[in-house]
């Protein structure tokens, strides 16, 4: 496995809708795997693939904690609901934070690493997460959303006390 470079903002391929996947071969494979090798060397819980200048609807979702890796190919948001405010960063802005206002609820239906059809529901941080790479697949990045910055400092506060 590869720890692939992250691309950083500002970036064409971080704006521009990632394109659908076609082909569920080792290629894609090969993909997913340099990307959770990229994202948990980068200290990260997600990362979607234009974040790596790819341009494919491919992203992960790793929230640790003897939790499932989340791998979405074609991921599409069939409902949400509920509505929160957390802080955010992305790999792709380092050392910056914001408040970004999100559903609490979400349930998509995605394709596995073998191209089969699943569906997944999720709840506050993960569903926050889920939606955050989403977005990077239509070329929505989450410094569209902040509704207020916070500073690397206070974000480290905050994290420090969950």
């Amino acid at each position: 496995m590869t720890v692939l470079p992250i691309v950083k903002h500002p970036n064409e391929i971080l704006t521009t809708p990632a394109q659908e996947v076609k082909s569920f071969d080792q290629k894609l494979a090969t993909l997913l795997d340099d990307m959770y090798e990229t994202m948990v060397a980068a200290d990260g819980i997600g990362l979607a693939a234009p974040q790596v200048g790819i341009s494919k609807r491919v992203a992960i979702v790793d929230l640790g904690e003897g939790q499932d890796i989340i791998e979405m190919i074609n991921p599409e948001v069939v409902a949400i609901g509920g509505k929160e405010i957390e802080v955010e960063g992305c790999l792709s802005f380092p050392d910056l934070y914001g408040e970004v206002e999100r559903p609490f609820y979400v349930k998509i239906e995605a394709e596995d690493r073998s191209g089969n059809l699943y569906e997944l529901e999720a709840e506050d941080y993960e569903a926050r997460a889920i939606l955050h790479e989403i977005d990077h697949l239509n070329g929505i990045l989450f410094t569209e959303k902040i509704i207020r910055y916070v500073s690397p400092e206070e974000f480290l506060e905050e994290e420090e006390e969950e």
